[in-house]
């Protein structure tokens, strides 16, 4: 017999057990992450629920869910081959499912002088990933490097109707990399690259 497909429904209900339990946030984001890796629904399902230039990747990233009690909340986000987030961090934790495409996310570290940031990794996530991250060190930027609409939900500690967005500062730095003697490379400035979208 086949299992029936999940819903959103069955998403938000996973993430309501998870963060029953009080933890402190790395914890939560293992706890929440665990919760809806065997329940993901099924790109289209998001699609349906956001409005038709969403769903093409025209605009900014949509909310699907705020928890009546404010604990979390669930945003999706369509991008369209090429676009990137803003290099930016977060209030709060953050869980991230890839349901279609791939994207792909940098992480940095932002200068002691302010005047920089320097990557420090970077990992790319096709359809059926879920990883998560916490404040601090959570700089980063996500781009669709892909062929094809990548969409993504991205649940949040936080109430986004309250707060209006995760997000606790973009960073417009040039992005220098390390040398192999550990000083840093003028020449690789990053800064701008992508068409920039926001991920709530």
């Amino acid at each position: 017999m086949t299992a029936a497909p999940t819903t959103l429904n069955t998403l938000y209900q996973a993430v309501r057990v998870a963060t029953r339990t009080p933890a402190d946030w790395d914890a939560m984001v293992d706890a929440v992450a665990a919760g809806v890796r065997p329940c993901l629904p099924r790109a289209p399902e998001v699609l349906r629920g956001v409005p038709a230039r969403a769903r093409r990747g025209h605009e900014r990233s949509q909310t699907l869910h705020v928890e009546p009690d404010g604990t979390f909340s669930v945003v999706a986000l369509v991008t369209r081959p090429g676009q990137a987030t803003s290099i930016h961090d977060h209030t709060t934790w953050c869980v991230v499912a890839v349901l279609d495409g791939v994207e792909q996310e940098e992480r940095f570290r932002l200068d002691p002088t302010g005047a920089h940031l320097t990557p420090i990794g970077e990992r790319i996530d096709g359809a059926g990933s879920v990883t998560g991250f916490a404040p601090p060190g959570d700089i980063h930027r996500v781009s669709n490097i892909g062929t094809t609409v990548a969409v993504s939900l991205h649940i949040y500690g936080t109430d986004i109707h309250r707060t209006g967005s995760s997000v606790r500062r973009t960073y417009d730095l040039p992005v220098v990399a390390l040398t192999r003697r550990g000083g840093v490379d003028p020449g690789d400035d990053q800064r701008g690259n992508g068409k920039e979208i926001h991920d709530g």
